[in-house]
Order: structure tokens, then sequence, then C-alpha cells
């Protein structure tokens, strides 16, 4: 592929990994955005004075958060479509998007698993403006990153598929591009992209996927751009014919048989269960954030009766203002279930088009039911009003008076997250903002909450103090408000950053999960993105001490993540981790235990298996750990659909 000469201002990576979900920015946030608006490796290159940004479009192109901990495998993996070859993940499997522009080459890579492979064509998520339109771009597939052996290099014409919009006005379509390309034999190519433009010539944009639902071998994708470095993967899929199927079971290692560990459900294909909730009766709750009746979502039980577990469908969501794609569930005082769905008031968004989403109750119905078969009731009990109410939330945590609190990653008077209270009452619930983030000292893009003993609010921001890495914060009932103490302020050194996960035991110390970025080393190892460390706070007279408990650098060559913290009954503290890049989904790195569950601080392995296998945990008062997958499953078909697993120590 011919390069042409970099433009004196090139417009980098400018939409990544935004910490902000704003409906209506302004100019002036614009401002306060950029300071955290791409990942760690884009950031060392905006540094840089020759990769200064800038827009091409106006600021609705910025975009919501998701997670402040990396999440992969939330979509289930399934087998390869009969004429795809690799598929890196469906559009929209995260949030980000980068620019294709002149002077730049965005390359990933694909796998080839059989000799003689045809390939026939590729397709790729890209997000337009309404109106927009693409026709052609220059493609090439080479044996390396920057050249080597070049199989492919024309401009190719592109198909526009049916679009789906984003919150921010965007369609973001599959553009699919036929060709008569090479044949290929088992190994690893490089497809690369560049000038795909628009007539105005503003540049297009790749959907980032970050390898979420990745199909096909060495799944996700090597990803990089020319003159900036490594970045996550896009949304591709490489199109073609062969004569041996490819799916990713050729080598996938599903957690081995194992002392003490049992699957005690198989979930169906697609299923992508959430992580679990317990009640005092010793019943698990979670959903699915599709299926059911209306393809919108599901809330389920899994109850014991007589030493088997039952798995019961509890309520199908209805899809559109009602709620869909329930994420997370939390069990209420009274044992009704509590969560955030999508739907609510129709007025967020690009021209008031999207739903701001909503909060919803689900309980048992009034009659008394013979089975664990019978149905639940749900109602929404507050729906979020856009501006500055809380965007992209979670509930959290109940009070002893039975009120409930979140936060959200995005909205409060200054965009950068909020958290909130809901007061029941006769008349419905009540919301109050309680304490909205500035995204300086006081931190931004709050992650998680809890009730503390003494009754105040704790949690972590995952953006702002004064590192701009996150902190951990207090917030206590002051004259009719609540005020914000900042407990500890991460620097993005051995102590790490960008924290989630708070949880705390019956001591009143708190325990929570940092990253390790690029220029966050989290002890001795330098350049580390994946790499991540728990850490305690122990109260005391004098405020909090802080210590780091368990580093997991060493772990799987210092890639893997926390996924989930858990304590049992008698205080005893649980970690999942799993790796997060595709030097872990082969068996060499299996042996190196990429996903396990550990006790925390011994580093005892308890459990080891696939990467992404434990990415959520949750403990009974006995010592017993369960959790969710969305892959494997012994007995489902594939071992796709997942699994409800155990682990008795």
């Amino acid at each position: 592929m011919h390069r042409q000469a970099q433009s004196p201002t090139p417009l980098f990576r400018t939409i990544s990994l935004v910490v902000i979900a704003a409906f209506t920015i302004s100019d002036a946030a614009i401002t306060a955005f950029a300071q955290n608006s791409v990942p760690p490796t884009a950031v060392q290159a905006a540094k840089m004075p020759q990769f200064a940004p800038r827009l091409a479009h106006p600021a609705s192109q910025l975009v919501p958060p998701k997670a402040a901990a990396p999440q992969r495998g939330k979509m289930p993996r399934r087998p390869l479509d009969s004429s795809d070859i690799y598929d890196n993940g469906p559009i929209n499997g995260n949030t980000d998007a980068w620019a294709i522009d002149f002077g730049f080459i965005v390359s990933d890579t694909f796998n080839i698993v059989s000799d003689g492979t045809n390939i026939t064509g590729m397709s790729f998520g890209e997000w337009l403006f309404p109106g927009d339109t693409l026709t052609s771009v220059e493609l090439s597939i080479t044996s390396g990153e920057n050249g080597g052996t070049r199989y492919f290099d024309q401009t190719v014409n592109i198909t526009q598929g049916s679009c789906t919009p984003n919150l921010f006005g965007y369609n973001v379509c599959p553009e699919t591009s036929s060709f008569n390309g090479p044949t290929l034999n088992a190994g690893t190519y490089w497809v690369n992209l560049q000038n795909a433009s628009l007539p105005n010539g503003d540049p297009t944009w790749w959907d980032e996927n970050s390898g979420v639902g990745c199909q096909g071998q060495d799944c996700p994708s090597e990803a990089s751009e020319n003159a900036i470095g490594s970045i996550p993967s896009e949304s591709f899929t490489i199109l073609g014919s062969s004569s041996t199927s490819t799916t990713i079971y050729n080598n996938f290692a599903c957690p081995a048989p194992q002392t003490g560990w049992q699957d005690l459900f198989d979930f169906s294909a697609d299923a992508a269960p959430s992580g679990l909730a317990i009640d005092r009766a010793g019943k698990f709750f979670g959903n699915f954030g599709a299926g059911g009746n209306s393809n919108a979502g599901v809330l389920f039980q899994f109850a014991q009766r007589a030493g088997h577990w039952l798995f019961s469908s509890l309520y199908s969501f209805l899809g559109g203002s009602q709620g869909s794609s329930p994420d997370g569930v939390i069990v209420g005082p009274g044992g009704s279930l509590y969560g955030v769905a999508q739907g609510g008031i129709q007025n967020c968004g690009y021209n008031g088009s999207f739903y701001c989403g909503l909060i919803y109750e689900a309980r048992p119905g009034p009659a008394a039911c013979p089975t664990a078969l019978c149905g639940w009731n749900e109602t929404t009990i507050y729906q979020f009003t856009g501006n500055t109410d809380a965007s992209y939330a979670s509930v959290n945590t109940f009070d002893s008076a039975g009120n409930l609190y979140g936060v959200g990653n995005g909205g409060g008077a200054y965009s950068w997250g909020v958290v909130f209270e809901l007061t029941p009452s006769q008349g419905g619930w009540t919301e109050t903002l309680l304490h909205s983030f500035t995204g300086g000292a006081d931190g931004g893009v709050p992650t998680s909450l809890l009730v503390g003993q003494d009754g105040n609010l704790y949690g972590t921001a995952s953006r702002g103090g004064g590192s701009g890495v996150g902190l951990v914060f207090e917030l206590l009932p002051s004259g009719g408000g609540w005020t914000e103490n900042v407990i500890y302020d991460f620097t993005g050194y051995t102590d790490g950053g960008f924290p989630y996960g708070l949880i705390q035991d019956s001591s009143g110390n708190l325990y929570g999960v940092t990253l390790c970025g690029l220029y966050n080393y989290c002890g001795d190892i330098d350049n580390l993105w994946y790499g991540g460390l728990i850490f305690k706070l122990t109260p005391s007279s004098n405020g909090w001490t802080f210590s780091v408990i368990y580093n997991n650098n060493f772990d799987c060559a210092a890639s893997e993540t926390f996924r989930a913290l858990a304590l049992d009954g008698s205080g005893n503290l649980y970690a999942a981790e799993g790796a997060a890049d595709e030097t872990c989904e082969d068996l060499t790195c299996y042996v190196y235990n990429c996903g396990q569950v550990v006790a925390v601080p011994s580093h005892r392995i308890l459990l080891s298996g696939n990467a992404d296998v434990f990415t959520n945990l949750t403990a009974d008062p006995n010592g017993a750990l369960y959790g969710t997958t969305d892959t494997c499953g012994l007995n489902s078909p594939h071992r796709a659909g997942g699994m409800f697993w155990q682990y008795s120590p």
C-alpha cells in the first residue's frame, strides 16, 4: 500500500476512552475532557508537539465511558460464521472510535489456520454522522505491521450495511468490501487501512472493540497505528473460505477438572450472564443482557433443591421505554431485586432521540407460588432525566433505612459523574444527587460505592485526583447535605491507578483494585497496561493507612487484571483475575494460570483456567465461591454457552 506524506498536524486518535458521559457538551467541557481522553499509549504520543490533537467533528463525537477496568469476555464466544475467517468482535463491543486519516495506517492482525485459505473480503464497523457516505479505502494485507511481503494492495469499494444510531447521533455501520483477494497459508497477517476519508475530507472512524466477542484464532487482534504505537483492537471481520473449519475452540482452554470445583449448570449459547448476587436464603440472582420473550434481557435465579441447583427465569424485559439490556443486579432489604436497564425517558443523546435509562425493582408475584418456576413482576421506580442527572448509572448498595445508592459514570453538574440516592416513600421513590464530581481534586468517573459500617458512603473514582488516575473517597452527611473526604489519592506508580471494586470487611478495612498503566508501573516492571494490584485501607485515629497486599505483575507475563473481589463469612478475601491479551488464549499461557481465582494475601491459587473465564466472584457465608462465565460449560454445545460454577475449599 502506498503511503502518502503526513500532514503537518495529523489527526491522531482523538476519540478514545473518554471518561465523561455528557448529553450536551460545551466548548469549555471539551478542554476538561481532553486531559483524560485517550489511552496511555496515545496520551504519551499526544504530549509530543507533532501529535497535537484536533477535532474533525464537533464535540458530540466524544463518547461515554465503560467501566474503568477492562471487561473482556462480556460477549459470548461463538463458532465463526461460514464465510468468516476471523472475526475480532461485533460493532459497539466497546465505546471508542479511532480515526483513519491520511498519513496514518491503522493495522490489525488476523490468523489463518489452514493452508490454501482464500480471502474474499473484509468488513469493519464505522462511525458516521447521518448523511455521511464512504466509497473507498486503501487496503492491504501484509506479512508485517509496516510492510514485509504484500499479498494484497488496492483501493477497494465498500458497501454500507444497516446502521444503528449510537448515543451521540452517530450511525454505527458495518462496511463490507468484497474483492478477489489472495490465497494465504497458515500464519499471522496484518490488515492495513489508510485514507478512508469522507467526501468533505474528514476522516472516517473505525469502531474500537478491544477484542470483546472475538471469534477466531489468537483473539483478540494485535493492533497499532503508524506513528502512535500499540492501540486497542477494532471491530472487523476477514471474509473467505477454507477447507478446514476455523473456530476458537481448537485450543480454547476452559477450566480442567480441579479439586473442589464443579460446573453446576450450563447456559445456552449466547447467554452472556452477569455476575451473581446472593440473598440471605442462599439463592443466587443474575441477568442476561439479551434473550427472553422480547429479546430484551432476562432476570434469573439459582435455588438449591434436594442437593441440586435449579435454574429459574424470573422475568423477561419488554424493551423500549419499559426496559432492556439489564446490567447486573443487587438484592434489596426485602428480598426484591434492583438494577439498571436501558429505557425510560426518551430525551437523551443526539436530538433527544435516545433513552436515558431507568432503575427497576423486581419482586415475586402476589400469589403464593407452589414451585420455583413462577414469574416475578417488574416495576420502574426511577427514570433518569438527562442533563445533570446521572448517566451510565449503576445501583450499588442499600443502607439500613432502605435507601438505595448508586453512581453514574457520567452526568452530574460537571459531567464527570455523580453519586445519587433513591429514598422510598408511599408515593414512590425520590432521587437526590449527593455529589457531582468535577474531574479535579475530588475525582471523576466513579466506579464503585458501598455503605460503610459507620453509615458513611465509600467509593472509588477512576479519574481525577492529584495525578489524574483516581482516588478513594468518603461521603459524610453534613448540614442536610453530604461532604466529600478524599481518603487516598493514587499516584499512578507503585500504588497503581484507575481504582474500582471497593469492598469492606467486618473490621472496617477497605479493599479494592487498581490497574497498572504504561507509566503506572505498579512495582519494578515498566510499560505494563494490564497488570494489577489489590490494596487495603486500614482505619485509624489518624486517618487511613494504605498498603498493597497483592501485586499480580508476575502471575502471567504481567498481563492479568483483577476482575472481582469477594469476602466470605469468615473474612477471607478472594480475587478473580484474568489476562487480557491474546498470548493468554493458548495452552502455553494456560499452564501459567492466566485465568485464576486466588486467596489473598497468601497468593494461593484455588482455580486455574482460560484467561477470561473468571470474570466475577461471589462467596457464601460458609466459604464456598461461585461465579458465572460466558464461555465454556462442560456440557453445552462447543463448550460455548457459559456456566454457573462452584468452588468449595
